[in-house]
């Protein structure tokens, strides 16, 4: 059994870990101690735009958008970047899959998103 202090979100905790894949127990280090808070849920996205378009902008791998390059009723050329996201810690354009106007942003800076989500649409 190996003993260990873990400090999460400035609360520490003695934690004792059985290395035989037993038993583990935690209690906070101080009595009264505060329970640990959840962070809070991220915001729904918005929804798309009553004219949305029929041109997909998608995300190419998960992590969290990072900045809108255009905005609605902007011109776009194909292959231009619409949205950049962020994953391990590299900046990823998200880009036009051919010509159009941007008619709806469907996320906003700091939401999570997936492989293949809707970031945007054209027209």
């Amino acid at each position: 059994m190996k003993n260990y202090t873990i400090t999460v979100n400035g609360t520490s905790y003695d934690v004792t870990v059985d290395e035989k894949g037993g038993s583990a127990a935690a209690a906070p280090a101080a009595a009264a101690a505060p329970a640990p808070v959840a962070a809070p849920a991220p915001a729904a996205a918005p929804a798309p735009a009553a004219g949305a378009g029929s041109i997909q902008v998608t995300a190419g791998a998960a992590g969290k958008v990072f900045k809108l390059d255009k905005n609605v009723g902007d011109q776009v050329k194909k292959g231009e970047t619409v949205i950049t996201i962020e994953a391990m810690k590299m900046e990823i354009g998200c880009v036009a899959p051919e010509a159009g106007t941007v008619a709806s942003i469907n996320v906003s800076v700091g939401d999570p998103c997936e492989n293949g989500t809707v970031l945007a649409t054209l027209k």
